[in-house]
């Protein structure tokens, strides 16, 4: 076979062609990556020079791999994210912060950050990382609930307005056009684009948080279709105003972020999804696909979400992350059967919860050779770990995860 390039790979991987290796990646959206506190350490023990980590996401307090890195590790996905992107150098987005002594890195706005005196930082005086932590976070992760009241609901007429204030603006998408053109000519692999202006948010943990909107999906259905209608009319809008001047340029758009999945269960049921997601999601998925079809579109839902792959699929994704597997009753087995010439997964490549970080490098040698040699099968397959790699997992574990990919 043909050598082909990065790009090529992962598109013949994605239209279930077969590639000359399996296609990998590292970082190519905001739950493929690693934390920037475990990144230094890969980064030594690889053997190339020591670096600044470059914080892209300092939320979940992802770096952004570099491009020896990602040679390194043989991966095929450049990120393109909020700006950022390590398809070139990009010295004047880049500023030092050292997060309290802790990580000496670089992040694009040090100034959202303030120190307190137990040596907590606060990011935009909103979300906080304690000295233990690795992540930012907030109380009851942001969405409170008041159980003594109404469930909040919008008021819809005003809620539209602000949707119209998202409509992508010219300004915006020469900026993205610009971008995205350069990323383009400066890299072989494949371009992944996050853009959360494109698609305003329709999730189960959106719009009241994951204790309340599912329940407003099942007392107030009307309520939710009107408010899917509104999101899906600006969305459709911002498609085609912004994905014609950009597709000739990116790869894979990252459509949606929804996590769907508990530990052993999906939060809502099929049925909700099928009534209340699907026919918004189809709307949608259509346009990106009638706009341009040479992009692929992908799904990023977390947990045990096996139930609704088949709703997936009818809702026109390309590619499905970050293939939970280890959430759940079904084995990656059945999760590759399922999906099997139909929807690309993209992910699942060894247990993140047990093997990765509790096994040994042996243990986690065989997993990814036994996972990789069955969902590599007729193709529709780019591997990486289930999420990000943490700050915990040892260098070594990464290195021997992405050389048992090759070698299986």
């Amino acid at each position: 076979m043909a050598t082909m390039n990065s790009r090529e790979r992962v598109l013949a991987a994605l239209n279930f062609q077969t590639p000359d290796r399996l296609p990998k990646d590292l970082g190519g959206m905001l739950s493929t990556g690693i934390s920037a506190f475990a990144y230094p350490r890969l980064v030594a023990a690889l053997g190339l020079p020591a670096r600044l980590p470059k914080v892209y996401d300092t939320g979940q307090m992802l770096a952004m791999p570099d491009p020896d890195v990602l040679d390194a590790l043989g991966c095929d996905c450049v990120v393109q994210c909020h700006g950022a992107t390590n398809a070139f150098e990009q010295k004047d987005y880049w500023r030092p912060y050292d997060f309290n002594g802790r990580l000496p890195a670089l992040v694009h706005q040090p100034e959202v950050f303030e120190t307190q005196a137990d040596g907590s930082i606060l990011q935009n005086r909103l979300t906080r990382m304690v000295p233990a932590s690795y992540v930012f976070d907030e109380a009851h992760g942001g969405q409170p609930v008041d159980w003594t009241g109404e469930l909040p609901m919008y008021d819809l007429k005003l809620y539209k307005k602000e949707l119209d204030k998202r409509l992508i603006t010219d300004e915006r998408v020469v900026q993205l056009r610009t971008l995205c053109r350069r990323v383009r000519d400066s890299t072989d692999r494949a371009v992944f684009l996050s853009e959360g202006s494109i698609t305003p948010d329709i999730s189960i943990h959106a719009h009241g948080g994951m204790a309340v909107f599912p329940i407003l999906c099942v007392t107030e259905p009307d309520y939710v279709r009107e408010l899917h209608d509104m999101i899906t009319s600006v969305t459709e809008r911002n498609i085609r105003v912004l994905l014609p001047e950009i597709a000739p340029y990116i790869d894979v758009i990252m459509a949606a972020a929804d996590d769907w999945g508990t530990q052993n269960s999906t939060i809502a049921s099929p049925a909700v999804f099928r009534d209340l997601f699907l026919p918004y999601r189809r709307r949608i998925n259509d346009v990106f696909h009638s706009t341009a079809r040479q992009v692929k579109i992908f799904l990023h839902t977390c947990g045990a979400i096996y139930d609704i792959i088949d709703l997936v699929i009818e809702a026109g994704f390309d590619a499905l992350n970050p293939v939970q597997w280890c959430a759940g009753r079904h084995s990656y087995q059945e999760w590759k059967d399922k999906a099997r010439g139909r929807i690309a997964l993209w992910g699942g490549g060894i247990n993140s919860q047990v093997t990765l970080p509790l096994g040994t490098v042996n243990d986690v040698e065989r997993e990814v050779s036994e996972v990789v040699n069955y969902m590599k099968q007729d193709s529709g397959y780019v591997f990486c770990n289930i999420h990000n790699i943490l700050a915990e997992i040892a260098p070594e574990k990464v290195i021997a995860m992405y050389r048992a990919a090759d070698a299986s």
